[in-house]
């Protein structure tokens, strides 16, 4: 079965599409800086390295750490995943139990593209998805950045939020992430097909972008319904709410709370008998992508929240001559892309079809 990836914008009704634009053209376009919400301690087993990394990927840096240092892979540790085509910061930790990092460990590491920015001891690995937020800061070139709604299309964004997409980046490239994940759902999930989880998890992102599209174009991915889940801002907390009163809806507005949609797995609490807006909207994905759903239940993913509107953190807008700069930062787990996509055209924004 072929899935689409075609997902609306939430400026087109106002603005109409955007125009053609390029966003990295060389990866010093692409600015991204992991920021956590704590330092290392200073001693301990492991060695925490606060690196700078380009035309590289998280995993290139963590295999070439683990040979030079003789480790495994398992023994380092990072929070989230970099892009390749980017300047990207980050920290990463190794293991060294009662040893010193090898001699000329930064030269080697320079030597091979990565520099070391900072180091330190601390008593734990680093874990996935401790850091807080990414900032970025991004170039935006051609005929878009010229046309004369471009600033008021990004003050909207600024005002109003932005649609919380997963990245084209998540479902590979022609979508083949997603093209693989139906195959191994055919055939039953297991885990020495998807070690890292990525196919998995390809498959709940595109089901959480089909329900964001639905609300979207229904016109209330930004507006609480009857029998939502909402997330409070800058946090993952999220409460239920029965009735969405007036109260609730001026505080989405004011993006102090978020419409927080399913991300599917087991135990997800579909209950279309309660007539709920919001139910029914997520009702929808068992009954248009059913082979979907019940492969990732098979595979025993745990069902969460994520947040169907993004808050831009500290926006800013610099001209440039012929671009423009962008700055702003978002929540983990949240993709640059999709605030581009608001603002620009571009091949990796197409619709596709992936099967």
């Amino acid at each position: 079965m072929s899935l689409t990836l075609d997902w609306a914008r939430c400026l087109d009704t106002t603005f109409g599409p955007p125009n053609p634009g390029d966003y990295r053209a060389v990866p010093e376009d692409f600015l991204v800086d992991e920021v956590l919400d704590f330092a290392p301690e200073g001693h301990g087993e492991h060695l925490w390295l606060r690196i700078e990394k380009r035309r590289q990927t998280t995993l290139d840096v963590v295999n070439m750490l683990a040979r030079l240092c003789a480790v495994t892979p398992r023994d380092i540790g990072y929070s989230g995943m970099k892009d390749r085509v980017a300047v990207t910061r980050q920290w990463l930790s190794v293991h060294l139990p009662g040893r010193d990092a090898p001699e000329q460990l930064e030269e080697r590491l320079a030597a091979l593209g990565t520099t070391v920015l900072e180091r330190a001891r601390h008593p734990r690995k680093l874990k996935r998805g401790v850091h807080r937020a990414n900032r970025f800061s991004l170039r935006i070139s051609g005929e878009a950045v010229k046309a004369d709604d471009f600033a008021v299309r990004w003050q909207t964004l600024c005002a109003s939020g932005v649609p919380n997409y997963f990245g084209p980046q998540r479902f590979g490239a022609g979508g083949r992430n997603l093209a693989r994940v139906q195959a191994l759902f055919a055939r039953g999930w297991r885990k020495r097909d998807d070690r890292q989880g990525m196919l998995l998890s390809s498959a709940r992102s595109f089901l959480f972008n089909e329900l964001l599209n639905a609300r979207l174009q229904a016109g209330c991915w930004a507006t609480p319904l009857d029998g939502d889940t909402l997330m409070l801002e800058g946090t993952q907390s999220i409460f239920s709410a029965e009735h969405a009163d007036d109260k609730l809806r001026r505080r989405a507005a004011e993006l102090d709370v978020h419409p927080a949609g399913l991300l599917w797995g087991t135990g997800a609490p579909v209950d279309v008998e309660s007539g709920a807006p919001a139910q029914r909207f997520e009702a929808q994905l068992q009954d248009q992508h059913p082979a979907l759903c019940a492969g990732i239940e098979q595979a025993g993913a745990s069902c969460s929240r994520r947040a169907l509107r993004l808050r831009l953190g500290d926006p800013a807008f610099v001209a440039l001559g012929e671009g423009v700069r962008l700055t702003f930062s978002l929540p983990k787990g949240s993709f640059a892309t999709a605030v581009l996509r608001e603002l620009i055209e571009h091949p990796d924004f197409a619709p596709l079809a992936a099967g």
